[in-house]
């Protein structure tokens, strides 16, 4: 996955600093804080060496930057490479560069800072300006970014990763009095599910629940990869830029030596492995204790439960005695045998990729297999805390909102065939399959057999991987959809009720005007008694730039405010309506030549004004108007 699927745990600070805008009330909000870890390529990477750069007037000393700085890679790309890439079998650095995760809140607001880079590359700036214009207090939000080229055991074994963590959120709870709300965008999802595991063989089990019930208020998801991602494959066999003005062969040199590459692979939803922390404390033997068990429906399924096949490779034939030349030997003789033979094309579902089938398959064919089957099996079969390429059931946390983006093209499915060049070239993407409005597309666009799903992924991540979390509902779901804009209520529609059977998707028969982006809401706080779960889906919005949608950051900010006012009437922010809550949300309506909103908006000119919605600005405070949605 790339940079904008960037995984990050936010513990959700905007209510960290409830006080200023809840003053008037009753209770003490200045006791939550907000803890962010960041996602895939979402951190800023320094360098920790001194390396001289040969034809490039510009090096690399102590605490530059590497990731991200695109001047550095255009005048000394190789030398770039060096400080980035990582030996493939242990993760250790290059001989000659090593880098590290920067620290801090900069780390994750822009990449690439600058007039021109920044904004391009900004990641939480927007957030943090969020947080900071209503009230947050600066030590309530608290980043934890991390070196995301490496596996999840890796991050524990050098950088003690989560031990950090852990300390993290004892201390936000030892300054601030109460527990932390953790925000997770994409694989950061992958690395707060990891921590929860790590936690149980750190703690008695008899205090597991109650450290998590004191340190952990919500727990928000966005954009998870719950079942993982299908670009994964693509930057894997042919690369994925991301971007960056670099070639597909040298993105995927370098992202094949990451730890972390393998994280993100698609796996089924009917294959789990063994209860590592039962056999823990059992005493059993945890020799290949990894081992995939899958179910009756995992032989019955076409796909693994996905849409389609995942990959779709040619591969040579074997024409009489003579077995067409293997990779290695291609890239030597650089042969154009490899377009006169007669190939054979193999297809791969998600468990057949993440249990490592695919990769044997194609073994003779491809140098990087046998590195990735390494990295496959040490790092993840193996891991003593967790496989991640497992299902993963609803943690015990008492608050736990899943959100991500819907109803866009989403690539499912990819077709691979040999170019004849040599590594790391010697693969072509050849088509593409699509998910879209609840169809599968080639990319020249004609229609493709499969299961779509009811709705597409968020151009990143499919829905089958991030529609997981409706099976953490119960089987009783109130089901609401509103228009993303501020609105005055008439277009609200409720389904309450609504029976959901565990491992089946949930569809409301709700209608959708064209014209309008519309966020669906899944609640349930009556399964599970004394927790709540929630699911939010948005219309068109991009798994990368989700967590700068104003949209979202509304909502989460009024579900928090509500979730600790001591009056509250409902388990859950109520729905019927929403109006503006900063200046910037008043605009001029040319229209009715005023301003929108003329309730809660009026016309305002200060000095430097320099259009007309500029001036619509609130009537009233904040705090007055949180008060109709409590």
């Amino acid at each position: 996955m790339r940079g904008r699927h960037v995984v990050f745990v936010v513990s959700m600070i905007l209510l960290a600093a409830g006080g200023n805008v809840s003053g008037e009330f009753a209770g003490d909000y200045s006791k939550l804080s907000g803890i962010i870890i960041p996602g895939f390529a979402s951190t800023q990477l320094r360098a920790w060496s001194i390396l001289d750069c040969p034809y490039s007037p510009l090096d690399f000393n102590p605490l530059d930057l590497v990731w991200l700085d695109t001047t550095k890679l255009l005048s000394a790309v190789n030398c770039w490479l060096k400080c980035m890439m990582l030996d493939p079998y242990n993760q250790t650095d290059h001989s000659e560069c090593k880098s590290r995760p920067d620290s801090g809140l900069s780390a994750i607001t822009e990449l690439d800072p600058g007039y021109i880079t920044g904004p391009l590359s900004s990641v939480w700036k927007e957030w943090i300006k969020w947080c900071i214009e209503f009230g947050i207090e600066a030590n309530a939000i608290i980043a934890v970014p991390y070196d995301w080229r490496l596996s999840p055991s890796k991050l524990e074994e050098r950088d003690l990763y989560f031990h950090k963590l852990k300390l993290t959120f004892e201390t936000a709870l030892k300054l601030r009095g109460g527990p932390s709300i953790v925000f997770a965008h994409s694989l950061g999802n992958n690395v707060f599910r990891y921590f929860l595991e790590w936690l149980k063989l750190e703690i008695a089990p008899k205090e597991y629940r109650r450290w998590l019930d004191d340190h952990i208020h919500a727990y928000f998801a966005v954009g998870a990869p719950l079942l993982g991602a299908i670009e994964t494959v693509k930057a894997t066999l042919s690369g994925a830029t991301f971007g960056l003005p670099v070639s597909e062969g040298t993105a995927r040199l370098m992202f094949n030596t990451f730890g972390s590459s393998i994280w993100m692979l698609p796996f089924s939803k009917y294959c789990t492995t063994d209860n590592v922390y039962r056999r823990h404390f059992s005493g059993g033997n945890r020799k290949n204790h990894h081992a995939y068990h899958c179910d009756e429906h995992e032989h019955r399924s076409d796909y693994s439960g996905w849409p389609t096949n995942i990959i779709n490779i040619e591969v040579p034939s074997i024409r009489g005695n003579e077995a067409y030349p293997s990779f290695v030997e291609t890239a030597q003789t650089n042969s154009s045998g490899m377009e006169c033979a007669f190939p054979m094309q193999l297809s791969f579902s998600a468990r057949e990729v993440s249990d490592g089938t695919f990769f044997k398959a194609i073994k003779d064919y491809d140098p990087d297999s046998e590195r990735l089957l390494h990295l496959l099996k040490k790092s993840y079969h193996d891991d003593p805390i967790l496989n991640p390429l497992t299902p993963w059931e609803r943690p015990p946390l008492k608050n736990i909102f899943c959100i991500y983006g819907v109803d866009s093209k989403t690539e499912v499915g990819y077709y691979f065939a040999p170019s004849g060049k040599p590594y790391p070239d010697n693969w072509i993407v050849t088509d593409v399959i699509y998910e879209f409005e609840g169809s599968l597309y080639s990319r020249s666009g004609n229609l493709v057999e499969g299961n779509p799903g009811a709705t597409s992924g968020d151009e990143t991540v499919p829905y089958h991987s991030l529609s997981w979390c409706k099976n953490w509902l119960g089987a009783k779901v109130n089901i609401t959809r509103t228009p993303q804009s501020e609105h005055d209520g008439s277009d609200v529609q409720v389904h309450r009720n609504k029976e959901h059977q565990h491992g089946e998707d949930i569809i409301p028969n709700m209608t959708r005007l064209p014209t309008v982006k519309y966020i669906t809401y899944y609640e349930d706080s009556e399964s599970f008694p004394g927790t709540r779960t929630a699911v939010w889906e948005l219309d068109k919005a991009n798994h990368r730039n989700i967590v700068r949608s104003p949209a979202l950051m509304r909502e989460l900010w009024l579900e928090m405010w509500h979730d600790i006012h001591p009056d509250k009437k409902s388990k859950f922010v109520t729905k019927a309506k929403r109006g503006p809550l900063r200046d910037e949300d008043c605009y001029w309506d040319y229209g009715k030549a005023r301003c929108a909103w003329p309730e809660h908006c009026e016309y305002r000119y200060l000095f430097g004004d320099v259009h007309l919605g500029q001036s619509c600005r609130l009537k009233n405070s904040t705090s007055h108007l949180l008060s109709h949605y409590v």
